[in-house]
This record gives C-alpha cells, structure tokens and sequence, in this order.
C-alpha cells in the first residue's frame, strides 16, 4: 500500500508499505478520508519520532475484521480514533479522561491516517471506533475527532446565552468553536488572530466582531462589549502574545481557557494576585473522549454543526506535501483532506 511519511513539515514522501493484517481484536479500515490536524504541524512536538505516519481524522470502510471483534460487520462505514481512555483509573473515574495513563500511552493506530489502509486494535476497537451514518459524508466524518475536543473545550468552561466570549486564534479549531457557540446560543463572540483570512472566515462563520490580534486585544474588547472585558476567553493559539493576552482580556469572576498552550520551553507569567483579587479563573483543555466525539457526531448529523463548508481542499496521498504547505501557510486554507483511495 501507499503511505505519506512525516520527516519534518516541508519533507513528506509518498512510500510503499506492507498493508497491515489483522488479529483476533482488530479491524482493518479503507481509509477514504484524512484530515490534516493542527497538531501535525506541530514540528517540535512531531520531528522527534520522524520519520512516521501521522493521520488521526479518519473515516473509511472496513475491509478485513478480527474474529473476536462484535458489533461491526465487513463494508461498515466507520470513523474511528487512535487514543481511548481506560475508563478504570482514578482519573477516568473522576471525569479526567484525557489525563489518563492509557490515553495518553496508547497509540491504537497502524500506520496512521495517512495511508491507504489503517489498523484499529485495543481500545479503539471497542471504544473509539463508531459507525458512520450514511448521512455523514467521509470528509464531515473526518471533522468527528477535532470537534469532540471543541465539545470538551465548552463543557470544561460552561459557557451560556449571555455571556461574551472573546476566542483567540481563528483557525480551524477555533472556527469549529465559533460554530459550536453559535449553536449553544452564546450572546457575543469576538474572534481575533493576525491573518486577515482567518478573520474573514470567522466573520462568515459567525463571530459578531473581529480585530487584529496584534493591536489592543482588550480595548477592543471593551469597544464593543459596552466598557467589559469578556467573561470567557478561549486560547486557540500555541502562540505566546496570543497567551499573555488572553490573561488581560477575562472579566471580573470570568474564565480564560487554554485550549492551546504555548511551547514547553516558553514561559508564561500570570498576576495570579489579580486573578486571586477579582475572582478569575483558568481552566485548560486537551484531547476529546469517547463521549465527546459521540456528541461531536450528532452535532454534525443533525446538522446543528456544519462542518464541510469549512473543507477548502481535498487532495490524493500523492499530494500530501502540497496538504502541510497550505496547513502550514493558513493563508490559503481551512480543512485539507487527504482522500488515500483516490
């Protein structure tokens, strides 16, 4: 079969590899669709383990299956992902999923997304793996994963009808958020970053204001939320700036939450006094459970949560290269879908 293999964002060859065979407890997926994430493009996370495989936005057709596997049949239609908490451990029990040990040490993928057939083994297979309704295209079903961690993202802060929320950072993610708040009813949501693109594409997607990410975020803000500042701010950004900003932009008794962190190497300074003073709060948020990515799946059934007016390329394997340099760029794209079988 063919694979894209990561070396680094600017270096991805297209190579053959063995396709995968199956065991008693695995599955073996078509791959018909595969989303570039933000996190592929995360260089200094990625570059480490290269050259590798990447590609966890997946959805496809079951073509060989385990004997031991129950519940799924041979042509299913199935979205599936690659990290399933234990649902047994001291932080699955207490609601910290994507804290657990499992979660985070399992990878049930092989290869990855990214080439023409995937194995699904462990957890995954059982938990992590759901059927793909016929009214769900493969490219939405390829959204299912990114917008469980948006789901998870808005539980963790609880944002209701009347309250401001300042979003900062408008790509992808931060775009599925603004859906998603419009669909809870959030009364005012303010996007910034500092590609005029993305600001555009958050006005069309339904922020009631933008600005530049690079002025005065917080004056801004009061400008247009009659002299307050935002009662939630969601950092969708790694960038630094986009951190520190996020800290001076919360209301009194409000929340700023990092779903997106700066590098390990950077470190960020909070006035925790002022925080302490004025009741503010930070919260933080990764990954998405099982839970959330069923939730994200009716979202997008139901069509409560469009997702594929947000695709703006769909590319073969062989123009995976191509994929990351959009990605990478944002000046460009959105979503780019990498469809293995095409």
């Amino acid at each position: 079969m063919k694979v894209g293999v990561y070396h680094n964002n600017r270096d991805l060859r297209l190579e053959e590899a063995p396709t995968p065979t199956v065991g008693p407890g695995d599955l073996l997926m078509e791959v018909k669709a595969s989303g570039i994430c933000g996190s592929d493009i995360m260089e200094w996370y990625r570059i480490k383990r290269a050259p590798l495989v990447l590609g966890h936005e997946v959805t496809g057709d079951i073509v060989a299956i385990g004997a031991a596997v129950e519940g799924f049949a041979l042509g299913d239609r199935i979205v599936s992902t690659h990290h399933v908490p234990c649902y047994e451990c001291r932080d699955c029990l207490n609601g910290y999923h994507t804290a657990c040990e499992v979660f985070h040490g399992e990878n049930n993928f092989d290869p990855g997304g990214f080439a023409q057939y995937l194995r699904i083994s462990g957890r995954s297979v059982s938990k992590g793996t759901m059927h793909l309704p016929d009214e769900v295209s493969y490219e939405a079903g390829s959204f299912i994963e990114p917008l469980g961690t948006v789901v998870r993202g808005m539980r963790e802060i609880g944002v209701t009808p009347g309250e401001t929320v300042l979003l900062l950072g408008s790509g992808l993610i931060g775009l599925l958020q603004i859906k998603l708040m419009r669909a809870l009813g959030v009364g005012k949501i303010i996007a910034a970053d500092v590609l005029d693109f993305r600001l555009q594409q958050a006005t069309r997607f339904g922020a009631d204001h933008v600005c530049d990410a690079t002025g005065d975020v917080a004056a801004f803000v009061r400008e247009v939320n009659d002299g307050r500042l935002a009662d939630k701010v969601i950092v969708s950004t790694g960038a630094l700036p986009a951190a520190q900003t996020g800290l001076g932009c919360v209301e009194k008794g409000g929340t700023v939450l990092f779903f997106a962190v700066p590098k390990p190497d950077e470190e960020l300074n909070i006035d925790i006094n002022a925080f302490w003073r004025d009741s503010k709060s930070v919260k933080v948020s990764y990954g998405a459970a099982p839970i959330d990515n069923q939730q994200a799946l009716d979202l997008v059934r139901s069509g409560r949560v469009e997702v594929e007016d947000m695709i703006t390329h769909r590319l073969p394997l062989d123009e995976i290269g191509e994929g990351f340099r959009l990605t990478c760029d944002g000046t460009e794209s959105l979503k780019v879908i990498i469809e293995p079988n095409r």
